[in-house]
């Protein structure tokens, strides 16, 4: 009873507002406030009834007096001899007696304590539970039951010739079975704890059976006393066969009585059973759908992680399980999903897999309850990875949810680690305190834009995140998918420098030296490190590092270096002393076997002068420098430095034209003055020396500062970037930034349009308007008169990004239809084009650039259906558009989240690579074009010494284009199709309405006709000329439309027709991919690989930063207040000339 008390002042005066007495009179008044009336039998109700603790206690006593009564009931039944029965029974035929056959009076008197105990307990919940109605009390069953049983009891007290009546006490039992059901309750009002709903079902039918077979075996017990006389064990074996419905038949009751209580009983069961069964049924059904719990003793003793998610697909899940557990030692974690929708039938197909079913727990509930966070043991678990909702209609609200989500665990169990993904890079400050954040939209646009300058930046990265070990493609006959699978088992791995057989002995030596002679002893790519007392991971540190010994060095190899083992052979010794100058490098073998890598390691030995690269003398005769020079130890004042800042300075110096000197040499160099979203790094990049005014970013309208229309007005000296996109989000500043880096040389800064479906806002606009060459204009790809103003045919690269508003699809694989359909229209209106796409689900990308009928295509669904059921991650690697770098999904990246749980360091590695982080003395991500006159270095292993040995810079792989074979009437029609175009060029430049329709198709029949052999014409001379006739009316359909806008179209029969040497100009830039070529990358290629003509090597270059003195360093440091959204005058951060 809680009483609250309170002081008031009462004042007394007259009614005219005069005292009676003329003064005031005041004096206080104690009064005391009850929350519940002050009354015997509210305290009597309080103790008996809505305290939890002591209502407990009063059910728990009650339960176990009922059950003392059933226990002496059976007792006096065990005691009862049948022989003093026996003449009773011959007398009435029934006996009705319980206490007749007694020889002492102990039993009777404790039958009598106890139904006297009960009874006053009963009439006193009945008068604390009363509410007005007398007879609804009356007629409750627990009454009834509780009258039949305790008052005869009473009665004989007072009145001795009524203990000759039998009374039933077996009923007390039902009476148990409801106090246990209440005693349920307040436990769990007690403890705070909620058992399920089906714990409590369970219990009800378990009691209810109990309670029908104890009846019936009493009462046919005592009813056959008249007739068989049955023993007790005896009627409890006949009701258990009974109620079983097995029914042998050897136990049957004899007199009407007991036959017609069976009777009863039966038709009780079939009443309250089905009832009873019905409800768990539906419980069970209902439990499947929500999961269940996972097991506390489990949880306890066994490893697990929870994944969060708003809602579930195949695709998703398999990819999770997939990349979680193919790491050796999370084969013994739980994988435990929370949701909250409903299974489906998919996912629930997939979790009965037996390889899933026994690691795999499905919890339908919600991240925001603490009751769901319990049943998922969040508290215990070993991580949580939360994963946003992509294909949401809104993609901000899909983040909001996930930060709720987020800050719920964290509140619940703050030690759990969190694993984040973000879509929107404005929300990821909000979710700063989790352990690992991905932001979609971040590397999205940063490795789109990569892509543009590093061909298939995206696949590199992708091959890199996924777990691998190197065995796709290997049964393949072509070589290129063999070796493209063997490199793509590459992964980044850490090691401790002194527990490195790798590393171990560069202690004390220059990061360039110990990478420069790991990769020529075993072959792995020493990329980075970082020091023990930093946390901070430089990639590629430069010569000026020195490495310790607490160091932990980050390498590229097919396996981790606790799985090899280094097998050293005296025969290779003896080859390598005897080998001739012109002769190939040893072979490193590499053999996959199950979890171990054995490595044949060549010699190390100092060589004589003469094995060494040199390149030859101008006559061809005479003295042999050497090519590679040696790499020092330590970086002294000799030591090599880059040279970026040297030879951009250089390049300033340059003369230039008019044109070019208005776009580049007026850049500066400093941050960005204004960031669009809170938390981007800040990087240093090429400036405009003003910010430029918002109208002048628009490129398809004038100005009063300029009046340029179009591209072509421009007059730009380098080809263009296109960026197709829905919205001008925040993420597209992240695909400005890194093409405009300060380590990107000024003449080779591509100009950007920004082709947008809705105007940009101005805080967009803000963000942008310092970055030199950057426009945008409002059109959508599937508008040409849209594309040929934002300069396509003067463009390089064209980025289609996946729009918010068709990521979500009635059918789910149908989000990529529209995007899908528009790249292929592109792509036959303008075939020298390099388009890069992005797309919802990696699925679809088998559709790039179809065509029907291709018989290289269907081979390559074959081979990546057999390596889907090998079990491969990387099905779809062998797939052209991905291989070349041509398609990315966003999907892709859910694994660089997945592998963080084992490799911390893989996501700040892929900042540093994509240029999403700077590092003070961090290296970045460049490429490297072989040329004619690098081919002297021959393979992949001495290139990589001559680029640490001249440059410090650290190649990882390579991306190559090579020619493919085709049939033979591939071959005809390709030479058919670029004879043509030759002659439909030159008859384009005499006249200004080139021939249409018959004419092209009459021209194409003399080609082929020319061609072809006398057997094989009629099929493919049809399939050719309507090919030919297509691309001739593409090409006029273009031109029309050009000039119509008044569009300048002189060039574009260049960019629009494909011939021979626009094949040859296309490789030599690495962008081409037609029918007759195959692109792809090998990360890490084995060092005796063959370089070939046009090869695009990528490097890890050095900081050009970390040989600045400490007073120019202190000018290049970002300002801490860089990353506000404050506007500061940009000569704050600009260098001079």
């Amino acid at each position: 009873m809680q009483r609250y008390k309170a002081n008031y002042i009462w004042q007394f005066g007259g009614d005219d507002g005069t005292s009676l007495s003329g003064l005031l009179v005041s004096f206080r008044v104690q009064v005391e406030f009850y929350v519940n009336e002050n009354t015997f039998k509210e305290r009597l109700k309080l103790f008996f009834i809505k305290s939890q603790r002591s209502s407990l206690r009063i059910r728990l006593f009650n339960f176990s007096l009922k059950l003392l009564t059933c226990l002496l009931y059976v007792i006096r039944v065990l005691l009862d001899d049948p022989k003093v029965l026996e003449p009773m029974c011959k007398c009435h035929g029934v006996i009705w007696s319980l206490w007749s056959a007694s020889e002492t009076d102990s039993w009777p008197m404790s039958q009598v304590t106890v139904a006297l105990i009960s009874f006053l307990e009963t009439m006193l919940l009945t008068y604390l539970s009363y509410k007005g109605n007398v007879w609804e009390q009356i007629f409750q069953m627990s009454f009834i039951l509780e009258m039949i049983n305790t008052v005869p009891f009473i009665t004989t007290i007072f009145w001795p010739p009524l203990r000759n009546i039998f009374i039933p006490v077996f009923l007390n039992c039902w009476l148990a079975k409801s106090a246990l059901e209440n005693m349920i309750n307040d436990l769990n009002r007690a403890i705070q704890r909620t058992h399920s709903a089906m714990f409590n079902q369970v219990l009800i039918l378990i009691c209810t059976l109990l309670c029908l077979v104890f009846t019936g075996a009493c009462g046919i017990q005592h009813l056959e006393r008249a007739g068989k006389n049955l023993s007790l064990f005896n009627s409890l074996y006949f009701c258990i066969v009974t109620f079983s419905t097995v029914g042998y038949g050897d136990v049957t009751p004899r007199i009407w009585p007991s036959q017609l209580l069976v009777v009863i009983l039966i038709c009780v069961a079939l009443v309250v059973l089905p009832l009873q069964f019905e409800e768990l049924v539906y419980l069970w059904m209902e439990r499947q759908k929500l999961g269940g719990n996972y097991s506390r003793h489990r949880a306890q003793t066994e490893k697990h992680v929870v994944l969060c998610v708003s809602s579930i697909k195949t695709d998703l899940l398999m990819d999770f399980l997939n990349e979680f557990y193919a790491h050796p030692r999370l084969q013994d974690y739980y994988v435990v999903i929370l949701c909250p929708t409903e299974m489906d039938i998919q996912v629930r197909r997939v979790l009965q897999i037996p390889l899933w079913s026994q690691r795999v727990i499905y919890l339908q509930g919600s991240a925001l309850k603490d009751q769901d966070l319990m049943r998922a043991k969040m508290d215990n678990a070993e991580a949580c990875f939360i994963l946003s909702s992509r294909n949401e209609g809104d993609r901000t609200a899909a983040d909001h949810q996930t930060i709720l989500r987020a800050w719920a665990v964290k509140d619940f169990a703050p030690n759990c680690p969190l694993y984040v993904q973000i879509l929107k890079p404005e929300n990821k400050f909000h979710v700063k305190f989790a352990d690992h954040v991905v932001c979609e939209e971040e590397f999205k646009y940063a490795m789109l834009a990569l892509n543009c300058v590093c061909p298939a930046t995206s696949t590199l990265v992708t091959l890199l995140m996924h777990t691998s070990r190197g065995q796709e493609g290997q049964q393949s006959p072509e070589q290129w998918q063999r070796m493209y699978g063997r490199c793509s088992g590459n992964e980044v791995y850490h090691v401790r420098l002194t527990d490195s057989k790798f590393f171990g002995e560069y202690d004390g030596k220059s990061f360039t030296y110990a990478s420069f002679h790991a990769h020529k002893k075993y072959g792995v790519c020493l990329i980075g490190a970082r020091r023990d007392d930093n946390k901070s991971i430089l990639l590629n540190p430069g010569p000026r590092h020195i490495m310790a010994g607490s160091d932990t060095c980050f390498y590229m190899n097919i396996t981790k270096e606790e799985n090899s083992a280094f097998i050293f052979k005296e025969e290779e010794k003896h080859k390598l002393k005897g080998m001739a100058a012109g002769s190939r490098l040893p072979v490193h073998s590499i053999i996959a076997s199950i979890g171990t890598v054995a490595m044949d390691v060549q010699s190390t030995e100092p060589r004589d002068s003469g094995n060494k690269l040199a390149v030859p003398t101008e006559n061809g005769s005479g003295s042999r420098r050497p090519s590679i020079a040696s790499v020092l130890e330590t970086a002294g004042s000799a030591g090599v430095l880059p040279c970026d800042i040297l030879s951009d300075q250089a390049e300033d110096e340059m003369p230039q034209s008019d044109e070019e000197a208005v776009s580049t040499s007026e850049c500066v160099k400093g941050y960005p003055p204004n960031s669009p979203y809170i938390g981007s790094s800040p990087t240093l990049c090429h400036l405009l020396p003003q910010r430029a005014p918002f109208c002048c970013l628009r490129l398809d309208k004038g100005c009063r500062h300029n009046s340029f229309e179009d591209a072509k007005a421009y007059g730009f000296k380098n080809k263009l970037i296109i960026v197709s996109a829905e919205t001008a989000g925040n993420g597209l500043y992240n695909f400005i930034v890194p093409l405009r880096a300060y380590y990107r040389p000024r003449k080779e800064l591509k100009p950007i349009v920004l082709l947008l479906d809705y105007p940009p806002d101005s805080h967009f606009l803000e963000a942008i308007c310092c970055f030199p060459m950057v426009y945008f204009m409002t059109g959508a790809i599937d508008n040409l008169d849209n594309l040929l103003q934002c300069g396509i045919i003067y463009a390089d690269n064209l980025v289609v990004v996946d729009k918010e508003s068709t990521m979500s699809a009635e059918e789910d694989y149908m989000a990529d239809a529209k995007t899908i359909v528009n790249v292929q229209t592109m792509f036959r209106l303008f075939p020298s084009l390099s388009i890069i796409t992005e797309l919802t689900h990696p699925s679809n990308m088998k559709f790039m650039q179809f065509q029907a009928k291709d018989c290289y295509s269907l081979a390559l669904s074959k081979l990546e259906k057999e390596e889907r059921d090998k079990g491969s991650n990387l099905a779809f690697m062998f797939r052209l558009p991905f291989a070349a770098g041509r398609v990315f999904s966003i999907s892709m990246l859910d694994t660089l989240l997945y592998q963080s749980f084992v490799k911390d360091y893989i996501i700040p590695i892929e900042r540093l690579l994509l240029g999403l982080d700077t590092t003070p003395g961090s290296g970045f991500l460049c490429a490297m074009k072989v040329t004619e006159e690098d081919l002297w270095i021959r393979t992949y292993g001495r290139l990589f010494q001559k680029m640490c040995s001249s440059s410090a810079e650290i190649p990882i792989g390579i991306y190559r284009t090579e020619s493919h074979v085709f049939s033979t009437s591939e071959v005809r029609y390709t030479r058919v199709l670029e004879t043509v175009e030759r002659r439909s060029r030159a008859a384009g430049d005499q006249s200004q309405t080139p021939l249409l329709g018959k004419r092209s198709v009459q021209r194409v029949q003399r080609v082929v006709s020319k061609s072809g052999g006398p057997g094989d014409r009629s099929e493919e001379q049809r399939s050719t000329v309507y090919r030919c006739s297509e691309r001739q009316e593409l090409f006029e359909l273009v031109r029309s439309r050009m000039e119509h806008l008044g569009l300048p179209t002189l060039g574009y029969g260049d960019v629009a027709s494909l011939t021979a040497n626009d094949v040859t100009n296309r490789l030599n830039l690495g962008y081409f991919d037609h029918q007759n070529t195959v692109s792809y990358v090998l990360i890490n290629p084995p060092p005796d690989t063959r370089l070939e003509l046009n090869d695009i090597v990528y490097l890890i270059r050095p900081d050009p930063l970390a040989c600045v003195s400490e007073d120019q360093q202190r000018i290049t440091d970002p300002p801490a207040h860089v990353e506000k959204l404050i506007f500061f005058k940009s000569s704050e951060f600009h260098f001079g000339k």
